[in-house]
């Protein structure tokens, strides 16, 4: 047996334990803390549900998109806020019913009305986390200064300020007179949007734009807006894709849209950013139906754009994150677009609006767990601020309520709408979406408890966020923004 005096043994028990200590803060430095995921989200104009190849459409294809599917989860019974653009918009930022905000409608060029500064949008959140922010596409909240997106939340912005359809040359507004529409960069304006061929390179400019974003800020978390202005009409589409489908001009501009959405996907993984980023595609609505074969496909649920039905709410959802979100999960629990930004904000570690939102986190269920029901009732808001009907789980009761209806009516061709009503006077009705997502067969006389129970949700909305329809103040109504006179 080797002997070591108690000295020198002391000396070799430090020794170790300094090399044991060092080890443990080597473990320690080595490991980095986990990296906040990217955030990209597309969302669509006036992209109906069934205008997917994974969700039923005809005479084109969607590959792109159908293998976000595949990688990622489905959610079949999303809703948009409201079946208008600015009001859809504006609840996918801030989180909140548009209605509670103080805004209605579509925003028209030199609008003294938009989102008011004082709401914090997702942007805003994430940049506070860290994060960069930019914009590429259509905004539509509000076209002064003040309301722009750099004055909102993010860091970069190009894109058109509102509808393309708001231009001198769109065949059904001739009348409008509505000023030069031009690209939008940061606060100023740039080039003229000035006829349909410079409209066909509106999807590949903002795609471009994109996919720079994402090379310029792949070493720290970003969040990536992408609402792209189309497939709203007036349809128009580059060169590369022109006859591409037997659609038409509006099977063109999808097989553009999903070969945009593969350039961004493909640009994630060349970066070596796919497996970190959560990518989201929804839209802000169902179709504008009337104009026919520049349409897209409700999907057989009943009516489209502007209205309180399904066709006009009920939107493609896809969500891809690899290694976190389900693949090739399709998910039938209610959601809406208000319920993004607290699912995002949860994600990446930001906090939530100071002031109350209507939103719901749906983290769990994102991850897998089909057993949670984040969403339990929506309220279908419309026109300046009328209740047409409201929803809990599968049963929804319209009320009656004048309305834009396009049944009944031959629809547009070749760019130029159809006619429609928007004083269709439409019956109170119950309806089972489980049996009858169509909404066709009215079931008040075999179910007055599910009616009762509605009707006090509906009280409840009607307290707090009013009702044109009753002529009611809601309590709980903020103000949009507004140009100081």
């Amino acid at each position: 047996m080797t002997f070591i005096p108690k000295r020198s043994s002391r000396l070799v028990l430090s020794v170790f334990s300094l090399i044991g200590l060092g080890l443990l803060l080597s473990a320690w430095v080595e490991k980095p803390a986990p990296t906040p995921p990217n955030v990209v989200l597309f969302f669509m104009d006036d992209m109906g549900y069934g205008d997917l190849s994974v969700t039923g459409a005809l005479d084109y294809t969607t590959p792109n998109l159908d293998r976000m599917a595949a990688e990622g989860s489905r959610f079949s019974n999303f809703l948009a806020a409201q079946a208008v653009c600015s009001a859809s918009r504006a609840a996918l930022l801030t989180g909140c019913y548009p209605n509670r905000l103080g805004i209605s409608g579509a925003f028209g060029p030199n609008s003294p009305t938009g989102l008011n500064p004082n709401e914090e949008t997702l942007a805003e959140l994430l940049k506070e986390r860290g994060y960069a922010t930019g914009i590429f596409g259509k905004w539509h909240l509000g076209d002064k200064k003040q309301f722009l997106p750099l004055q909102q939340g993010f860091d970069e912005y190009y894109g058109v300020p509102y509808s393309h359809d708001m231009w001198p040359l769109h065949p059904a507004q001739a009348q409008a007179k509505y000023p030069p529409l031009h690209w939008i960069e940061g606060n100023e304006p740039k080039q003229e949007i000035k006829d349909l061929d410079d409209a066909g390179l509106i999807t590949s400019t903002v795609t471009d734009h994109a996919l720079a974003f994402i090379r310029k800020h792949k070493s720290k978390p970003f969040f990536l807006y992408i609402p792209h202005p189309l497939p709203h009409v007036p349809l128009a589409t580059s060169a590369k894709f022109k006859g591409k489908s037997a659609r038409g001009i509006f099977g063109d501009v999808m097989t553009e849209l999903d070969g945009a959405v593969g350039q961004v996907l493909a640009e994630l993984k060349q970066q070596g950013l796919d497996k970190n980023t959560l990518v989201i595609f929804i839209s802000d609505n169902g179709p504008w139906l009337n104009y026919g074969d520049h349409a897209g496909s409700a999907g057989g649920f009943r009516e489209g754009k502007g209205t309180s039905f399904e066709g006009g709410h009920r939107v493609p959802c896809l969500v891809r994150w690899p290694g976190v979100v389900p693949a090739g999960r399709v998910s039938n629990k209610l959601l809406t677009t208000m319920d993004i930004l607290p699912t995002v904000a949860k994600i990446c570690g930001a906090r939530l609006p100071k002031q109350h939102i209507d939103g719901v986190d749906w983290v769990a269920l994102l991850k897998g767990d089909n057993t949670v029901t984040p969403r339990d009732h929506f309220y279908y808001y419309y026109r300046k601020n009328s209740l047409e009907a409201v929803r809990q789980g599968d049963w929804k009761l319209v009320f009656a309520h004048p309305g834009r209806t396009y049944e009944g009516f031959l629809p547009g061709q070749n760019g130029k709408p159809g006619p429609s009503t928007e004083t269709h006077e439409f019956p109170t009705g119950l309806f089972d979406l489980r049996r009858d997502p169509s909404e066709r067969y009215d079931v008040r006389e075999q179910h007055p408890e599910i009616v009762a129970k509605l009707e006090k949700l509906a009280e409840e909305a009607r307290a707090d966020l009013g009702d044109d329809i009753q002529k009611r103040t809601g309590a709980n109504v903020r103000e949009a923004g507004r140009v100081s006179q």
